[in-house]
């Protein structure tokens, strides 16, 4: 055996250095370094294959389509689209089949399509309200969490029975069957603006094991619940396939327990309000390298992840812990010590980049902390840049600790490997007091400990580090960040301004006259369109409709029925997509609006249950008919119609009304054209009934 061993992998951490220590210290535990070259051969060379990056949020803004995509997992809540496994046509409706992820997941928050937000109600989309049309909705969106025994899609297997039957029910996996109705060609663009939908969803991802819970059994998933802790996420991943591959059992619960109860500590931001310490959510897929995954994780909730000397994984949470070992020149036997304060190398500013819920799940860009330019035109910046951090202040927090960690001093200890300095490889923070140099300072190891048996000496490497490592203070260190850029929903094709409907008349062949209508609105834009279109109240016709040209303020109608009432509605087009119509607006058409004169020698004599209306027809062209009217009082307002009788111009006529009851009436008499129109009435005088 050679005489120096260095024991490795006994911490995973966001500190480590390079892809490579990253991978060794994940990979490795005691078992590494003595199960044999073999395991650790095949294990290093396996860190050289390049695997998919772990998807930042934005990258699930759409659905991937081929043939057998890598399982997704969420953890905390993301929003994403999803892959496709149905895609199918039938009777002019087209049906999605999306998964979402590969497990059960806790529900599905809100959906989007094309992300425009949508409201869900009994499975119909019915906002924003182009996916709705006279009444009709035209998408529809079912829902699956991915239970251990789901049920199939009812719609897939009426309308797909050759190919899709009850027993394609997706157990355990989470997904979404959206059918989208075709529209008529002249609807379609207003109904589907964006062409077909890309659905989206914001998602409360996986159940997760919390320790702390009595109910919650480790071996039984069901009674776990949805967390947004960091800890209890990186619990999960190392106890997961597509992780560590290890079991609860292997797992020194109570640090973990600990560290979920740091992640759940309340923080002030800077705008007061409390927040989470450490919470986020990502997602990723089964092929993306797990030791990215973790690394993310621990970064995120600054974990430390590590091997207890009883061979069980333990953690150190994000948090200070005042070291239980101290350091003296009795224990020291060399220091290397390096100030880190040379000018050409010192950050001065740390930027980071975090996923930003209130801008659709995103990268945003955080307040920088601290001045990239001091003194000079040099930009000395370092980037933090991680998917899971979903809060402002969480990653203003990371970005102050990256630049103490990034200017503190770095130190090389070697120290007498026995009592309490046995213990160094499992402790974050050690004390030590080594004057000149170092007088009773905080190191946060950094590296892995490397022990000597030969000559019982341990050597680590670190950073000097103040006891207030983690303390911030959100009005003076967070910042502002920048603004969101808000997505506006699509106003649409604009409706008709100022739309006004006025009945006119034309004199056609043979001297009559005829009515139509004119539509006007206010003048909006050249490459507007504008369909105007009219029908009968009594419905007794279809409607009809005709367009303006470009840049045309009015249009007119075809010729109307005389003295038919009609309704008016108007709407806008462009480019094949229409505006809504505007309210109706109700109008009888009048193809002569002059009333004839008024009759002559008007008079009424009683009788019997009846009366005898005389009158003289006015020598009127445009005369038809009169209006009887009777009432008890001599008021036409108020009168009763009785009937109309029609007769020639400038002749003597009469017309005997029976039914009436007894008693003294006033009789009125008034003379109408073609259209309707009247004149003034005339009254006939009292008369007696019996």
């Amino acid at each position: 055996m050679p005489g120096f061993i260095e024991l490795p992998a006994l911490i995973i951490s966001s500190l480590a250095t390079t892809t490579l220590a990253a991978n060794a210290l994940y990979l490795g535990t005691y078992a590494l370094a003595y199960a044999g070259l073999a395991f650790g051969a095949q294990a290093l060379s396996s860190l050289f294959v390049k695997k998919p990056d772990v998807p930042k949020g934005e990258d699930g803004s759409y659905n991937l389509k081929q043939s057998v995509p890598s399982l997704v997992f969420i953890l905390g809540r993301v929003k994403k689209g999803g892959d496709y496994i149905f895609l199918e046509e039938a009777n002019g409706v087209a049906y999605h089949c999306i998964v979402q992820a590969g497990h059960r997941i806790n529900r599905f928050v809100r959906h989007y399509l094309h992300d425009e937000e949508v409201t869900v109600i009994s499975g119909a989309v019915v906002s924003p309200s182009h996916f709705v049309n006279d009444g009709d909705t035209y998408i529809a969106i079912n829902e699956r969490i991915g239970l251990p025994a789901e049920s199939a899609y009812p719609s897939l297997v009426g309308s797909f029975p050759t190919i899709w039957s009850s027993n394609h029910r997706g157990d355990g996996l989470a997904s979404i069957m959206m059918y989208c109705i075709t529209a008529d060609s002249k609807d379609f663009l207003t109904i589907y603006p964006n062409q077909m939908p890309q659905h989206s969803a914001e998602i409360e991802g996986a159940l997760l094991y919390d320790p702390r819970k009595p109910a919650h059994n480790a071996d039984n998933p069901n009674s776990w619940e949805f967390s947004r802790n960091l800890a209890l996420m990186r619990l999960w991943h190392l106890c997961h396939p597509v992780g560590g591959k290890l079991s609860y059992s292997d797992m020194y619960l109570p640090d973990w327990i600990n560290a979920a109860n740091v992640c759940d500590q309340t923080v002030i931001n800077r705008s007061g309000g409390a927040e989470p310490r450490y919470h986020g959510g990502l997602w990723f897929r089964a092929e993306n390298n797990p030791i990215e995954v973790g690394r993310i994780l621990d970064q995120a909730g600054e974990l430390v992840v590590f091997q207890r000397p009883d061979g069980l994984i333990g953690v150190h949470a994000g948090e200070y812990v005042e070291p239980d070992i101290r350091l003296t020149a009795d224990d020291i036997l060399h220091v290397s010590h390096d100030t880190n304060q040379r000018r050409g190398s010192t950050v001065l500013a740390v930027r980071g980049r975090w996923t930003n819920p209130a801008n659709r799940y995103n990268t945003a860009d955080a307040a920088i902390y601290g001045d990239p330019y001091i003194g000079d035109d040099s930009e000395r910046t370092r980037t933090v840049e991680n998917q899971a951090v979903q809060y402002h202040n969480h990653m203003a927090r990371l970005e102050k600790i990256t630049f103490i960690r990034a200017n503190a001093p770095r130190v090389t200890v070697t120290a007498h490997y026995s009592g309490d300095r046995k213990n160094i490889p499992y402790r974050r923070f050690v004390r030590a007091h080594y004057p000149p140099r170092l007088s009773e300072v905080v190191i946060e190891i950094t590296s892995t400990p490397k022990i000597s048996l030969k000559s019982m000496t341990i050597e680590f490497s670190g950073i000097v580090v103040p006891p207030d490592l983690y303390g911030f203070n959100a009005a003076t260190e967070e910042g502002a960040p920048g603004a969101n850029v808000i997505p506006l929903p699509p106003a649409g094709v604009p409706l008709p301004q100022n739309f006004s409907v006025t009945i006119l008349n034309e004199v056609v062949s043979g001297g009559s006259t005829a009515a139509y209508a004119l539509a006007s609105w206010t003048h909006v834009s050249n490459a507007l369109i504008y369909e105007f279109e009219w029908e009968k109240t009594s419905g007794s016709e279809p409607a009809q409709s005709t367009n303006s040209t470009a840049g045309q303020d009015q249009v007119r109608s075809n010729y109307l029925s005389d003295g038919a009432q009609y309704r008016f509605r108007l709407k806008t087009w462009s480019n094949g997509v229409s505006s809504s119509w505007t309210p109706y607006q109700l109008l009888t058409a009048t193809a002569d609006p002059t009333p004839p004169g008024v009759v002559t020698g008007a008079g009424a004599t009683g009788g019997a249950g009846q009366a005898g209306y005389s009158w003289t027809a006015p020598n009127s062209a445009n005369y038809v008919a009169v209006r009887l009217y009777i009432n008890t009082v001599n008021s036409f307002s108020g009168s009763t119609f009785i009937d109309t009788e029609y007769g020639p111009p400038n002749m003597a006529d009469g017309r005997v009304v029976t039914g009436l009851s007894a008693g003294v009436k006033y009789g009125f008499i008034v003379a109408i054209n073609a259209s309707g129109v009247a004149a003034a009435a005339v009254a006939t005088g009292p008369f007696t009934v019996t």
